[in-house]
């Protein structure tokens, strides 16, 4: 009966350590001196945007440019920010960014050493 009630003790405390996860805000339809703020653009949005009216490439177009480059390192993804992506590579132990604006250009790479 005893090892029943501490089993039971545990399994409540684990329980209750693994609580519910906290609720982002939701969008704020005001402006800090309480007019309405206009619409943002979530960053995909943009950049379907760009690739729709031709201002920028496709991801997967711009990978194929950028990978060749790269000499074996091991792709990890991508990110978006603002108006260019960072491509995350691996090599010899070692993260390089890697730059790229909409239309495949290099703009800038983390140092290898």
């Amino acid at each position: 009966m005893k090892q029943l009630r501490s089993l039971l003790f545990a399994a409540v405390m684990a329980g209750s350590l693994t609580g519910a996860p906290a609720l982002a805000d939701g969008p704020r339809d005001r402006g800090p001196r309480g007019e309405e703020a206009p619409p943002r653009m979530r960053e995909q949005e943009r950049a379907f945007e760009a690739t729709r009216e031709g201002r920028s490439m496709p991801l997967p177009m711009l990978e194929r440019r950028v990978m060749p480059m790269m000499g074996g390192a091991d792709y990890l993804g991508p990110e978006l920010n603002g108006d260019t992506y960072r491509f995350k590579f691996m090599q010899n132990g070692r993260v390089i960014w890697v730059d790229v604006d909409g239309q495949g250009r290099i703009i800038r790479r983390s140092r290898d050493r």
